[in-house]
């Protein structure tokens, strides 16, 4: 999903909030804001060091937990055991995980958002959020290979 210029970036974001931002704190927020995946904080270590090899494993650790704890991420856990991060999307958007592969299918749906609330409502309930996630395999084989 992209952001929309006038948007803050990830490091105002932060700024806003207080946040002391390090030189390490900024690389670690662009390369998230930067990030079209949905990486993991190993992933994560890897492209930041190759920006700045000061950067510690560590230092990415605490500053996703940070960027977390003030609402500026979101962690996943798309069960391969392994905890990935996003900016907050603007526009809400469920997932579809290739479970061969790991690919993250970002996508929109009306009529599940829609039927989402129906549920909700026969049950009594008033939906505020929610989380969708899909685990697949391709129909076709040849396919995962993209």
């Amino acid at each position: 999903m992209s952001k929309i210029s006038s948007d803050p970036t990830l490091e105002e974001a932060c700024v806003a909030r207080g946040m002391r931002m390090t030189d390490q704190r900024r690389t670690i927020a662009r390369i998230i804001e930067g990030a079209s995946d949905h990486p993991d904080v190993e992933e994560l270590y890897r492209r930041a060091s190759a920006v700045d090899p000061r950067i510690s494993l560590s230092t990415v650790y605490r500053t996703v937990n940070l960027f977390e704890e003030a609402g500026l991420v979101t962690k996943h856990d798309f069960k391969d055991g392994r905890a990935r991060f996003e900016l907050i999307p603007d526009e809400h958007h469920d997932h579809l995980i290739d479970i061969r592969t790991g690919k993250v299918i970002e996508f929109r749906n009306e009529e599940i958002e829609a039927i989402q609330e129906v549920i909700a409502k026969r049950l009594g309930y008033k939906l505020i959020d929610h989380r969708l996630e899909l685990y697949a395999v391709p129909l076709d084989p040849k396919s995962a290979q993209k």
